[in-house]
């Protein structure tokens, strides 16, 4: 990475850190606190693209190399995840899982839009831009799937301790836990398909001709060059 593109990816992931900051910070001024927002799916996957940007923004300052390329993919398919399923799900009327948005507070709303909208085309803009191509594998779209399924259980487990759930998909109170499993299989799907597309992307990303460098001009040369 040449030092103009470090310092651009030193500051679009100083941008990452500072929206998931400010986002977390500004919904909490809401009816819900911190460790009340915990349990959602939205505060895990920006604070785990939050560390990992941070990280990188650390590690490009230092020119070391960059985190793994599976580990980075998953990040930025969560934070993806995010994004898509609060705008297509959860904020569409049409969708038969949308929930109904409550009046908010500036701050608050824009701590909503930061964290649902801001911050994953940040952190897509980032690995599209920055991240090393042409190591992700079809494989990794299976094995990103164990921190949404993993989420699932710990959705249903903590719903029979607190008789709520955090999004109305995973309501077995609501839809049983037969109507869970079925959205579940449906979510899991696209998951698994927005996985590939991000492997599809890296390879079609890989194939662009590297950019050419070009070579410093030699004073001695540009001294004696005729004129």
């Amino acid at each position: 990475m040449t030092p103009r593109r470090r310092r651009a990816a030193i500051l679009l992931r100083l941008a990452v850190v500072l929206g998931v900051v400010a986002g977390v910070v500004l919904t909490a001024l809401g009816p819900a606190t911190v460790t009340g927002l915990l349990p959602y799916f939205t505060i895990q996957s920006n604070v785990a693209v939050g560390v990992l940007a941070g990280y990188a923004a650390w590690c490009a300052a230092r020119d070391r190399p960059e985190p793994p390329s599976v580990l980075k993919g998953a990040v930025t398919l969560y934070i993806t995840i995010t994004g898509t399923v609060y705008h297509l799900v959860l904020a569409n009327p049409a969708s038969p899982f949308a929930m109904t948005q409550p009046h908010r507070e500036p701050g608050e709303w824009w701590g909503n839009q930061l964290l649902h909208t801001v911050v994953p085309l940040l952190a897509v803009a980032d690995w599209a831009l920055f991240d090393r191509r042409g190591r992700l594998r079809p494989r990794y779209a299976a094995w990103w799937l164990a921190f949404p399924l993993g989420y699932l259980g710990f959705a249903l487990v903590r719903g029979l301790v607190v008789h709520r759930y955090p999004y109305p998909f995973l309501d077995a109170g609501q839809l049983g836990y037969d109507g869970v499993g079925i959205s579940a299989l449906g979510f899991a799907t696209v998951f698994w398909l927005l996985g590939l597309l991000l492997v599809g992307v890296d390879r079609l990303l890989s194939r662009r001709p590297p950019r050419k460098e070009v070579p410093p001009v030699d004073a001695c040369d540009k001294a004696g060059a005729p004129s």
